[in-house]
């Protein structure tokens, strides 16, 4: 490589490992104090960078907080893909679907989960659509495309029922675990329905009565068999 390519080659580098900083310390900065009461300084100062540098990445703050939220849905999609991917049936890898909305309510995965919940409650309420936020839809769609593939296994290969509107039903199931899972991991101090039960073993629950309904003829194994 001619020195002005390694040179144009090192710029590109140092510029992108500066983006990710700037995601990285967004992120802690929006889970520390919100997103409408984070500022701009403020990252600016998490991240070591003046005011100035970090307005040439992102003018907006509204591009900024789309950045995080794409950053954190493009880290799911390896986990769908993974799932997809097994050789095994259509059932077992919607157990681990589910198994996986069921980690949003441990500890470790409170603050992205919130986060997250956080950025579609913001992006619903702009009276505009945020700016870059087809990049964030985009990762929504690929999500949503593994998941589809999923589905049509299940057409496929009889671990499933094959009397009721599959792709309508399991989108439905899906939609609803995962939305009932980060609403539970988010609860704190709220008493759901009178409900002495934890988060994990709602959560279980609804996954057992979910699976029982799409079983199928040869959908006697499970993920928890494997």
């Amino acid at each position: 490589m001619d020195p002005k390519s390694r040179w144009e080659q090192e710029r590109l580098e140092g510029k992108q490992q500066r983006l990710s900083s700037i995601i990285a310390s967004a992120e802690r900065v929006f889970l520390r104090k919100g997103l409408e009461k984070a500022t701009m300084q403020d990252v600016a100062k998490e991240d070591n960078v003046g005011i100035a540098t970090l307005f040439r990445y992102f003018p907006k703050k509204d591009k900024l907080i789309v950045a995080v939220a794409t950053k954190l849905m493009e880290s799911e999609a390896p986990v769908f893909e993974e799932i997809a991917q097994r050789q095994e049936s259509c059932l077992s890898k919607l157990e681990r679907v589910f198994d996986y909305f069921v980690s949003f309510s441990r500890e470790s995965r409170e603050e992205r989960t919130k986060l997250l919940e956080a950025f579609q409650s913001y992006a619903a309420q702009s009276p505009e659509p945020l700016e870059d936020i087809d990049k964030y839809n985009a990762v929504y769609h690929r999500i949503s495309a593994i998941y589809r593939r999923i589905i049509e296994e299940g057409i496929r290969d009889g671990s499933i029922r094959s009397d009721i509107p599959i792709q309508e039903t399991l989108s439905t199931m899906a939609n609803a675990f995962g939305i009932f899972a980060q609403k539970l991991s988010l609860q704190k101090n709220i008493v759901m329905l009178e409900s002495d039960m934890d988060a994990g073993t709602q959560l279980l629950l609804m996954k057992s009565i979910f699976l029982e309904y799409l079983r199928g003829p040869r959908g006697s194994g499970s993920a928890s068999d494997a």
